[in-house]
């Protein structure tokens, strides 16, 4: 008799794994408390799903575990493999959007991904189980039918399994249906886990300098530092009526956050350079020594390189006169402006928290699990995938990838629950 393995969460994670679960031969059930599952899919890319990234820098990857075990886990599934079951299994053709280094569903459309992905669950046989909340998983003291697993749910009897996945994703969007609840029954079952936070979220901002700027996008390259962790990206940046988003703030947003946690004094600062020019480049512009003229007034410069309202408000900044020409400028309003163009100070007074994060930093140690299966190294039968583990990596697919990667990875294992050895720690 095939191994029964239950998964729990049909979000990205999830539905991959009971996908290959069921691929290898296990009876699957999928068992998910929203009625549809993959809600995070249908929002991400905004409603266009970006499936995977077109090209993966696993140093962009965050985790407090180790990162050769994080590596690790990430090689188990490389990216080129990972496109072909896509365009290959689950039949969504993907193409690249070129000026972001993103690979979306040839339709744009999200609900093409999810639907996909569920469908094939269901061709490879897959049981769903829609609506129905797990509220607990506990080790089968009495043996049922030589199951390892309990599964409690608010409705009937408990299920029994040989083999339990958890993919009940962070606490990130908690209106898709994550609310924590899997880390909690983690934690319980004995798992170290690292302290959780919003990550990619937008950050807020209260100073009036930047107060009229709303909708103002355009690319800048942000730098986070505090509380013993940094960030540094480069990508779009938007102002809003609330403070700074786009991928740039995004990325780095975890540092700030961390930093607010942790009540660290002073807090972590953030910095930014407003264009791809660097200090040299400025100085030169400048000073006229790139062919410009000296008459040039420097407001005219700057709004060569920036938006118009921005550009005021830097001048205003470094405390220089917009009319003022290049050949009036003293060394030490250059030396000002360039200060501010290119590691200027950008306040912030608070994040939007796991409402808006796209993901859940920390979580189950990555050593708590074998890096090959996602098995739990503390309860046999038992595996890990997706957001309830210790990564996330930056806007653009990176955090799919991983969810694919680890759900694969479990859901293959899985399946020969039944000849798994006593997991010990």
């Amino acid at each position: 008799m095939p191994p029964h393995v239950i998964v729990i969460g049909a979000g990205a994670a999830g539905t991959m794994a009971a996908i290959f679960a069921a691929t290898h031969g296990a009876h699957t059930t999928l068992i998910e408390r929203t009625r549809d599952g993959g809600r995070k899919i249908l929002i991400s890319g905004g409603g266009r799903c970006n499936v995977l990234p077109a090209r993966l820098d696993e140093s962009r990857f965050v985790t407090d575990s180790s990162p050769n075990t994080l590596r690790k886990m990430l090689r188990a599934w490389p990216l080129a493999e990972q496109r072909a079951f896509f365009e290959n299994e689950v039949g969504i053709e993907l193409e690249e959007e070129v000026e972001s280094a993103k690979l979306f569903p040839a339709s744009h459309r999200a609900r093409d991904v999810r639907d996909g992905l569920l469908a094939l669950a269901v061709r490879r046989g897959v049981q769903l189980r829609m609506e129905t909340t797990v509220t607990d998983i506990v080790p089968a003291d009495s043996q049922v039918d030589g199951a390892r697993w309990a599964v409690h749910t608010t409705e009937d009897a408990p299920l029994h399994a040989d083999a339990v996945i958890v993919a009940t994703g962070g606490l990130s969007v908690p209106a898709t249906g994550s609310d924590g609840t899997g880390l909690g029954m983690l934690q319980r079952l004995g798992h170290v886990l690292h302290p959780t936070y919003a990550a990619l979220t937008p950050i807020t901002s209260n100073d009036a300098r930047f107060a009229d700027l709303s909708g103002i996008s355009f690319a800048v390259t942000l730098d986070a530092r505090g509380g013993g962790h940094s960030a540094s990206a480069r990508g779009g940046f938007l102002f809003t009526h609330r403070g700074y988003s786009g991928p740039a703030a995004l990325n780095v947003s975890h540092v700030l956050v961390r930093s607010r946690q942790s009540h660290t004094e002073p807090p972590a600062s953030l910095r930014v350079q407003w264009t791809a020019l660097d200090a040299d480049a400025w100085e030169s512009r400048l000073l006229a020594r790139d062919g410009g003229s000296s008459t040039r007034q420097v407001n005219t410069l700057l709004r060569a390189e920036l938006p118009d309202r921005l550009a005021t408000v830097l001048l205003t900044e470094a405390r220089v006169e917009p009319t003022r020409t290049l050949a009036e400028l003293t060394r030490d309003e250059r030396r000002r402006l360039v200060d501010t163009l290119v590691q200027g100070a950008l306040p912030w007074n608070g994040d939007e928290g796991y409402k808006k994060a796209e993901v859940t930093g920390g979580g189950v140690s990555l050593a708590e699990v074998d890096p090959r299966s996602m098995q739990s190294k503390r309860h046999a039968g038992l595996f890990l995938c997706g957001e309830v583990l210790d990564a996330f990596g930056p806007i653009g697919g990176y955090n799919f990838f991983w969810a694919w990667a680890t759900g694969r990875a479990a859901g293959t294992a899985a399946a020969s629950a039944s000849s798994s050895p006593t997991a010990t720690v």
